[in-house]
């Protein structure tokens, strides 16, 4: 299959253009250039726009920002070595165009956005980014395209930000237009499982509209599972992550208590994991960052306030996971304690600060948290990791990272990402550790948080 078929619902339905002129939408359609258009390059965009391309599709890939074009265009970008070739392919091929400008969005038979929902600081949702995109997408629409969201979001948000919208143009969803929900499934750092072979949860505001979105989504992937609803849909994600968010708090939780029982927590869950059903491992650490276990859930709880729904488990959950790192720093400061240093004055060197092992993804990592109380402490701060040279903490404060950690003599050494290849055997025998990855086993002077 190299391209997609996408039939127009409505061919003699008149809709307003973006200026307000009455026209035969054949009159003003342009040309169809391209299958797909994937709208916001970053950690999950990039990816899916160069399965499309693999699988054969013309692809349109439109992001704002003149410095992550750029970088996508040196091939200076945070991928997987095997999407790292896919891309050196895209960059000399005609069917796959990195653009600018929104107009090209118009050519597409499909385009899917793929942008950021952060939170902001009092952890409600930054729906900045998102709305900005749907805006863009609206008023570029023309009948018969399939438009769809990616992003993690609020039930309902696809009916607010494109359904709505676009009747108010008038192009109505199922008749002149498809509109689709399918969140995305991107794993960074992790080859496991290849892009093609996760499965894509898929919803249309009609019948319609999800029978064309499963077409979309089949040109790359292996499997699409349709369901009832775009609030299905858009729940299916929220479910996903919010479980894993509560399992996090409960195994972190039980690290703690292991270690107050001086017990091996990995011996433990490892033991646990010999069960053949009904349990699933999570392994603990110093924190829980990235784009979505420590946001989607509030994307929840922000929507069940309005509503005055109370969400007590999933509460409890993310609050701990807020304050995870507070509880790293104090253990740090307890360790320092027990061996007769004060935090005032201490040499901490942090080994790894992205959010997960193999990526250069900052993203909501607790070790900016982490770094930024320990400098407030009044500890003397550094942190190693071969992915990041400058952590930009939460106060704004740049930190450029250690290249000798051996002349840096730190007092304590906290084991927050491990990357692979990590080399821990400069660490002198008598140098405290804190082992926040809680796979340092053989390290002397090793605690775990």
């Amino acid at each position: 299959m190299s391209t997609l078929d996408l039939p127009d619902p409505r061919p003699e339905r008149s809709v307003p253009s973006p200026v307000g002129r009455i026209e035969h939408p054949r009159a003003t359609e342009p040309a169809v250039t391209a299958d797909v258009a994937i709208a916001g390059l970053g950690y999950v965009g990039l990816p899916t726009a160069l399965a499309y391309h693999h699988a054969g599709q013309r692809v349109v890939a439109f992001d704002i920002s003149p410095h992550r074009r750029a970088a996508i265009e040196r091939n200076d970008v945070d991928l997987l070595p095997s999407d790292r070739q896919r891309l050196h392919r895209a960059l000399d091929d005609a069917q796959f165009r990195l653009v600018d400008d929104p107009a090209q969005l118009r050519c597409a038979r499909a385009v899917i956005v793929c942008v950021p929902t952060p939170v902001d600081r009092h952890l409600v949702p930054d729906l900045t980014a998102l709305r900005a995109a749907c805006e863009t997408l609206v008023e570029y629409a023309v009948p018969g395209q399939l438009l769809m969201l990616t992003s993690t979001t609020y039930v309902g948000c696809t009916e607010d930000l494109l359904v709505r919208p676009l009747r108010r143009r008038g192009l109505v969803a199922g008749e002149d237009i498809h509109v689709a929900f399918s969140a995305e499934r991107i794993d960074p750092g992790s080859a496991a499982v290849r892009t093609e072979q996760v499965p894509r949860v898929v919803a249309g505001a009609t019948s319609a509209c999800t029978g064309v979105a499963r077409r979309v989504l089949a040109a790359y992937a292996e499997r699409v599972h349709p369901v009832p609803s775009l609030a299905v849909a858009e729940m299916t994600k929220l479910l996903e992550n919010t479980f894993r968010a509560v399992n996090i708090a409960l195994v972190n939780e039980f690290a703690d208590i292991c270690g107050s029982l001086g017990l091996e927590v990995t011996d433990v869950i490892d033991a646990a994991a010999t069960k053949p059903y009904g349990f699933m491992p999570f392994r603990p650490g110093p924190g829980v960052g990235g784009h979505c276990i420590p946001c989607d859930p509030h994307y929840l709880l922000w929507q069940l306030r309005k509503d005055r729904v109370d969400a007590p488990m999933i509460s409890t959950a993310m609050q701990q996971i807020a304050a995870r790192p507070t509880r790293v720093v104090e253990r740090l400061r307890d360790v320092l304690s027990r061996h007769g240093l004060g935090m005032p004055g201490a040499r901490v060197l942090v080994s790894g600060v992205t959010y997960k092992p193999d990526v250069a993804d900052l993203r909501e990592s607790p070790a900016l948290e982490i770094l930024q109380r320990l400098i407030e402490a009044g500890a003397v701060v550094g942190f190693t990791d071969p992915y990041v040279s400058t952590a930009t903490l939460p106060n704004g404060i740049d930190l450029l990272r250690v290249d000798d950690p051996a002349a840096f003599a730190p007092d304590l050494v906290l084991l927050h990402t491990a990357h692979s290849g990590t080399d821990a055997t400069w660490i002198p025998d008598a140098t405290l550790v804190v082992d926040g990855t809680y796979g340092a086993q053989a390290l002397p002077n090793r605690v775990t948080l």
